[in-house]
């Protein structure tokens, strides 16, 4: 389940193109090509916090007495693993020399 949030927050953040991400010289085709190398590089380095995630989750669903603690662990783990999904996407379109969206 966590695997496939993260990977929805991704795919939606690239139906923008490139994510409005943008390097002088580059036509939108290259631009777009470059962000989804670069999606695809960060879906890769936090998968295993995802997959860590899920199981994390998977082990509590019957721990109903805890059921609120768990959501906001859960909650905070998605948010941990989203923001550094992004950092990673953001690094990795910098090194590339595309300057960020406005």
């Amino acid at each position: 389940m966590r695997a496939c949030c993260l990977g929805l927050a991704l795919l939606l953040a690239g139906c923008a193109g490139a994510g409005g991400w943008s390097k002088t010289g580059a036509d939108s085709a290259a631009s777009a090509r470059e962000y989804q190398d670069c999606r695809a590089t960060a879906e890769t380095a936090v998968k295993t916090d995802a997959d860590i995630d899920q199981d994390i989750r998977a082990t509590r669903r019957s721990d109903w007495q805890r059921a609120a603690g768990v959501r906001a662990e859960t909650q905070a783990m998605q948010e941990h693993t989203s923001g550094r999904a992004t950092a990673i996407v953001a690094a990795c379109m910098h090194a590339k020399g595309f300057a960020e969206p406005r």
